[in-house]
Parts: structure tokens; sequence; C-alpha cells
């Protein structure tokens, strides 16, 4: 993951949001964060470049555009799967400390990196 504010290791509505998606497909995430500054190590960022090259000099002017564009581009021979998301996330909520001890007892964290190291096993329905 490529240590933005919204996806860090200590969001707590991102980290109940993947807890309950590990839930629901009742598989281990492993949530690997590169430290701040190390883009370079991080392959998501080489494929925004590519991005960025593809559609170099184009008019970015509408929604449509602009995923038109992603759909077509190449990055090892692959094209994107590309979707809109319409979903709204309210900014500034965070959960109580109640409810953050609950979700930080799902979480594994790494003692030597706690940060940027976390496991989340699912919790399998019987």
């Amino acid at each position: 993951m490529d240590n933005g504010p919204e996806s860090s290791g200590i969001r707590t509505q991102f980290l109940k949001r993947i807890v309950e998606f590990a839930d629901a497909i009742e598989k281990p995430i492993q949530l690997l964060y590169f430290p701040p500054y190390h883009s370079k190590y991080n392959p998501i960022e080489r494929c925004w470049g590519i991005l960025e090259m593809h559609w170099n000099g184009t008019l970015l002017s509408s929604v449509d555009v602009m995923v038109n564009w992603a759909k077509t581009m190449l990055w090892k021979g692959i094209h994107p799967i590309v979707e809109v998301s319409t979903v709204i996330y309210e900014k500034g909520i965070s959960l109580s400390k109640k409810v953050m001890r609950e979700i930080e007892k799902r979480l594994i964290r790494n003692p030597k990196l706690p940060k940027w190291d976390i496991l989340i096993e699912p919790m399998i329905a019987s």
C-alpha cells in the first residue's frame, strides 16, 4: 500500500472496513505499507507513472474520458479493470476508543514495524 493518509495503518475507519472485508471474504489480509518517501519502490506508483505518460496531453474533460483512457493503457501487457466508484465516504468520522480497541484486537501488528506491517485474520462464521 502507498501509505497515503487515506489508507494508513492508524486510520480507524479504513482499518474497520478492511477487518469487515477480511471477514466477508473469509481470507487473511496482510497490509504492508511503504514508509513515507519510498514511492519509487511501490509498484502502484510505477503504474500511475505509466498511466500519466499514456494520457499525456489528453484533455481529461469528464469522468468518461478518464475512464476510457485508463482502460486503453497497458501495463506489463495487461489492460486494467477500471470502474468508477460513486460511494461517498463521510470525512472526519472516527471510531470511539472502545470500538477501536475491539478492532485492534483483530490486528496482528509486526512488533518491529507496527505501523507498516499488519495481518488481519478473518473471523469465520460457523
